[in-house]
């Protein structure tokens, strides 16, 4: 049976390689959880020119798709850009 001495240093540096993971998956899930794709409310009503209730309509007949990410909720880009090319 053979016995290994950890000592100091050796905590030390395995608490050193344990934090920069840590760091490292703390940046990882913040680059994605920033890269949304929409707009959001305010935006959309700008880029239309329409009311609450108008993108409520678009949104509930599905002509706009949406995600809610928490209280907010974010329009498609794409399902925005094409009710502006036809006409809206």
């Amino acid at each position: 049976m053979s016995v290994e001495i950890i000592t100091k240093d050796d905590l030390q540096l395995f608490r050193n390689q344990l934090l920069s993971d840590i760091r490292d998956l703390f940046s990882q899930t913040t680059k994605t959880s920033n890269e949304v794709e929409g707009y959001k409310t305010s935006h959309v009503r700008k880029i239309l020119g329409c009311s609450v209730n108008k993108l409520t309509s678009l949104r509930v007949s599905r002509n706009i798709r949406t995600k809610k990410i928490g209280g907010t909720i974010y329009y498609n880009k794409d399902d925005v850009r094409k009710l502006l090319e036809e006409g809206f």
